[in-house]
């Protein structure tokens, strides 16, 4: 590999910081612009350039919004089956928001949210959850179910997870595609169950969007369970767009 690549945590997941987010009141903390300015401080504090931002599933958003927001930071854009935020509130019938505003109040807010996320933070529902994102289930190995559990049980984990899953407004994807200003390659793994392939090709459409290319066989996650297919794509995306044919950093947003 030719180029330096930083995979970051971002404020709220992993082993990074989880302050909580009643500690801000009414203004919502875990939000895209949060995230995007985190992606861009590193950048400027840490890569000391810009740099390609590969980006997964909800990663996506973040990757746009911080290419929207600061423009010379970001040389290119990756977004591999990027989320289409299917549970925006826009997104949902006009008589039906009041209920899910409610719903989302009564997780946050009461102690259902917490025993919800008792269900969910267990080694076997992180197993089962994997199994239906990943068409290759012996990708789903125990280091990676341990990998992704053990940061959701650090503390403050559960006031996050919440506050995220109850996160229905902030940006689509269509809505910040338009108005980004770097080359963007789309890839698609096309046996994803959760962000089916058949909705993210209108994405191919935008003049910003270089190109579409879907992945055979691959599920949510093509960077874990195709790396052979989702590596060379990488390599080639950013030497076509690299401003010097060496030592281009390169970020990866999870």
């Amino acid at each position: 590999m030719s180029h330096r690549v930083y995979s970051i945590d971002l404020i709220g997941y992993g082993y990074s910081d989880k302050p909580n987010p009643r500690d801000f009141g009414p203004t919502s903390f875990y939000t895209f612009e949060t995230w995007a300015s985190q992606l861009n401080d590193f950048c400027v504090e840490v890569v000391k350039d810009g740099a390609f931002f590969i980006c997964n599933s909800i990663g996506g958003l973040v990757g746009l919004q911080a290419a929207v927001m600061e423009p010379q930071i970001c040389k290119g854009l990756m977004l591999l089956n990027i989320s289409l935020r299917m549970l925006h509130i826009k997104k949902q019938p006009p008589l039906a928001r009041p209920l899910i505003k409610g719903f989302q109040s009564l997780l946050r807010n009461t102690d259902l949210g917490k025993v919800f996320f008792r269900t969910v933070a267990t080694p076997q529902s992180v197993r089962n959850i994997l199994c239906q994102c990943y068409n290759d289930t012996s990708q789903v190995t125990e280091e990676l179910v341990e990998k992704i559990l053990l940061p959701g049980l650090e503390p403050g984990a559960v006031d996050v997870f919440l506050e995220f899953i109850c996160y229905s407004d902030g940006p689509l994807p269509e809505e910040l595609l338009p108005l980004v200003k770097c080359p963007v390659l789309i890839v698609w793994g096309d046996k994803d169950p959760w962000e089916p392939i058949e909705l993210g090709r209108a994405y191919g459409n935008f003049d910003t969007v270089e190109d579409f290319i879907a992945l055979p066989g691959v599920g949510h996650c093509p960077q874990d369970e195709a790396p052979h297919l989702v590596n060379p794509l990488v390599e080639s995306f950013v030497e076509r767009h690299s401003a010097t044919r060496t030592g281009a950093p390169s970020e990866s947003s999870v």
